[in-house]
């Protein structure tokens, strides 16, 4: 994104009107440049309203995503592990981004947050879609010296850090939907990708990706549902709040990430067993899991110690650690 747009965004995230003559002024550039700018943004879908002869503004104040004030949140949260974090505006995805780039050290942690992702992409390549400063996305690289057994099952154990995470914060009611979706009333809040490269054997560095609905627009909490399956929610519904502060839930979450997977090379998941019993948004319901083209009906009976989620299916137990898995009606 042009370096200019992004000024101008900064100038606008307070809500306020602000007039041409002002913005064009403080950035050191003609008002038609302003206007061209503009559209830019509303060319990305960025909502900048205007007001003849008043000037433009955000459809709704942002809080911009701030590397130091996520620094001193995710310090609170995760003391013990030290962290290199980023913050870029605009990517195509975050989790690409650290993927492609060398692993971190054993013990260390790397963020990167971003304001605007525009090919973010959660479970089985689908788009993850976040309008602007509505949402929050980033993710994490971690190495592991040496492979965890259970490797499995991490992205398990990491919801359930998410998950708790949220709970502290005051988010009554979040659970987990097997194998990796933050759901609140069977609504998706959120949901998490992992990303792994390995060697057999030896370090293990895995990418992990969070994206959260924070303060969705009234039409995108309509339009996000996925078809067929979950509508969405978002995290100032579920607090009962008009706002949440992004750079303080940002830098909380991320720590919560960090902690989990240094404890999970001590403790693998059999730790995590219990508490998943408690947050899982699938246990003792009727659901359908399906795999290419086949699909099996049954009752869900929690997961076994490597993650592995468990179906009764006509009294026969059967182990899935793939699949998409949705509700089915009561008969």
């Amino acid at each position: 994104m042009n370096p200019r747009c992004v000024a101008l965004i900064a100038r606008l995230a307070d809500g306020a009107l602000h007039s041409g003559a002002e913005l064009a002024a403080g950035l050191g550039v003609g008002r038609a440049a302003v206007w061209k700018q503009v559209g830019e943004l509303r060319a990305l879908g960025i909502p900048v309203e205007s007001e003849s002869r008043r000037g433009y503004r955000l459809e709704r104040p942002v809080e911009l995503l701030d590397a130091r004030a996520m620094e001193v949140a995710y310090s609170r949260a995760c003391p013990a592990v030290p962290v290199d974090l980023a913050v870029v505006f605009e990517t195509g995805s975050t989790n690409e981004d650290l993927y492609a780039s060398p692993p971190p050290p054993p013990g260390r942690a790397r963020v990167l947050y971003a304001e605007w992702q525009h090919a973010g992409r959660g479970r089985r390549g689908r788009r993850w879609i976040a309008p602007f400063g509505s949402g929050l996305t980033f993710s994490l690289a971690w190495t592991y010296a040496e492979t965890p057994a259970d490797l499995p099952a991490l992205g398990l154990a990491v919801g359930i850090a998410v998950a708790e995470a949220l709970e502290r914060l005051g988010a009554n009611g979040v659970r987990i939907k097997w194998p990796n979706d933050l759901v609140v009333d069977d609504r998706k809040l959120g949901g998490l990708l992992l990303q792994l490269k390995s060697e057999g054997g030896g370090p293990a560095c895995i990418v992990v990706g969070l994206g959260l609905n924070v303060d969705l627009p009234p039409r995108a909490l309509a339009g996000l549902g996925e078809a067929g399956g979950l509508a969405a929610t978002d995290l100032c519904t579920t607090l009962g709040v008009a706002e949440v502060r992004r750079n303080e839930l940002a830098g909380t979450l991320a720590g919560a990430v960090a902690a989990c997977l240094a404890e999970f090379g001590r403790t693998g998941f059999a730790a995590c067993v219990e508490r998943w019993r408690r947050l899982d948004a699938l246990d003792g319901r009727r659901v359908a899991v399906m795999q290419g083209d086949g699909r099996v009906e049954g009752t869900a009976c929690g997961v076994d110690a490597d993650g592995a989620l468990r179906i009764d299916v006509a009294g026969r137990i059967e182990r899935y650690y793939s699949g998409d898995v949705s509700l089915r009606p009561v008969a």
